[in-house]
């Protein structure tokens, strides 16, 4: 009887994939993941179904569209239900060992279901933010070593990428030459006049020459921690080859969301339902089973994420599962994919998004603190930055898209036997915090 694969589910958290060598960057910031990239499949166009993260991870592991599970805001008070289906739980049940190496279960309690071990480092920091790569994998690799001769399915959450950008020594003199407190660069003067902007410079942002003035010089730390963050991956990757388990091993690489840096002006942060933030990467490998090197242009979204293993496991989806497995994309025996991205975010903004091939219109349910509009459309052909809203010059075509967006949300509330629009039910959810800066 042929072994059962093993899954090993690598998730970082805020990392966007233009900043990655195999989606086009030009700075040396992920050689690791970049052959991972050759050895497998990439999908060029993953989008996140919600942000942030505790709604983004909820999606992944439910395989359920936010507006089905109901997690819609991060720190809300919404509770996922005992019946929502749960990826490692059809693991476990098929007779798998789940582990998971992570500190959201301290956050929401549904974050552990299914796992039989759950190790958690950050219990350690004062923030779960703190913990490194190389503290997750110092666990998750004896534990891989203990468990290699059985059926095993592990998920890891790294966090380096994330807010506050704070790269160990020996990364802190790549990507960035220059003075970053220059008095005379104003390149974050409109970052720190916004609260939100000004508490990240506070908490974090401070020099003993002075207060950060050159917005490169925040980008570089990002950077170098996803350089950071790429060591890490390429070290559990060599792990699994030394160990002999890569034959036998599924291994999925994707973000939870990405982060914008200073588009819309938004600085160091993870809202605004644009590609920066949406665009996730999603790598597959198995060898013999996925081709190398291969690249899928069509689009697909986080909660097909689940349906998608389970598929490739052989094992069935629980029907409550929304996602669409596209498994059968990644072997090369169809071509399928979706032609229109709904997504949301209910945390620092209340917003829906309708993505087509050719368009996004991006739909606000309140005022948000940076005063963004209420209404948005992009052509993404001709300004793929998101950098000229056009709802005005082409209100046929936003007119279109909201009456289709609106018409999608009332369809599946209808599904669902719910009335009132989740963002609607529960708002802003970091609002109270935010009004206190």
């Amino acid at each position: 009887m042929a072994r059962k694969p093993n899954v090993v589910l690598l998730t970082v958290d805020s990392l966007r994939a233009d900043r990655l060598g195999c989606y086009g960057y030009p700075r040396e910031t992920s050689p690791h993941v970049d052959a991972l990239a050759e050895e497998g499949v990439l999908c060029e166009r993953m989008f996140c179904s919600v942000l942030p993260t505790q709604p983004s991870y909820t999606t992944l592991h439910t395989g359920q569209h936010p507006i089905h599970h109901g997690i819609v805001g991060h720190g809300g008070e919404a509770e996922l239900k005992a019946s929502s289906p749960y990826l490692p739980e059809v693991f476990l049940q098929a007779g798998y060992s789940t582990c998971a190496v992570d500190s959201l279960w301290g956050e929401k309690g549904w974050f552990g279901r299914g796992y039989e071990y759950y190790i958690d480092p950050g219990i350690r920091h004062h923030l779960n933010l703190s913990v490194t790569c190389e503290e997750l994998n110092s666990r998750a690799i004896p534990w891989i070593r203990e468990h290699a001769a059985e059926p095993f399915f592990l998920f890891m959450h790294y966090w380096d990428p994330h807010t506050p950008y704070t790269p160990p020594k020996a990364y802190q003199k790549l990507f960035y030459q220059g003075d970053p407190s220059d008095p005379n660069n104003h390149s974050l003067d409109n970052a720190w006049a916004h609260p939100i902007s000004a508490l990240v410079r506070d908490v974090w942002l401070r020099l003993p020459t002075g207060p950060v003035t050159d917005a490169e010089y925040v980008k570089a730390l990002y950077d170098q921690e996803v350089r950071h963050m790429d060591d890490g991956i390429g070290e559990m990757l060599a792990a699994l080859d030394d160990l002999g388990l890569t034959e036998d091993t599924l291994v999925i690489f994707v973000a939870d969301h990405g982060e914008s840096l200073d588009e819309h002006g938004i600085y160091f942060e993870h809202h605004g339902l644009y590609d920066s933030t949406l665009h996730v990467p999603f790598l597959v490998r198995w060898p013999g089973r996925v081709a190398e090197g291969r690249r899928l242009p069509q689009m697909f979204q986080t909660h097909d994420i689940a349906p998608t293993i389970l598929e490739a496991c052989g094992l069935a989806a629980p029907p409550a599962m929304d996602g669409r497995s596209f498994w059968k994309d990644l072997t090369g025996e169809q071509q399928g994919g979706r032609d229109k991205i709904f997504s949301l975010e209910c945390t620092l903004q209340a917003k829906w998004s309708l993505r087509t091939s050719d368009y996004k219109f991006i739909l606000a349910r309140e005022r948000d603190f940076y005063g963004t509009p209420m209404r948005e459309l992009y052509d993404l052909k001709a300004d793929p930055g998101e950098n000229h809203n056009r709802v005005d010059e082409l209100p046929e075509v936003a007119a279109r898209m909201e009456a289709e967006l609106e018409g999608w949300i009332s369809k599946r509330l209808a599904e669902l036997g719910r009335t009132e629009d989740p963002l609607r039910e529960q708002g802003i959810t970091m609002k109270a915090v935010m009004e206190t800066h």
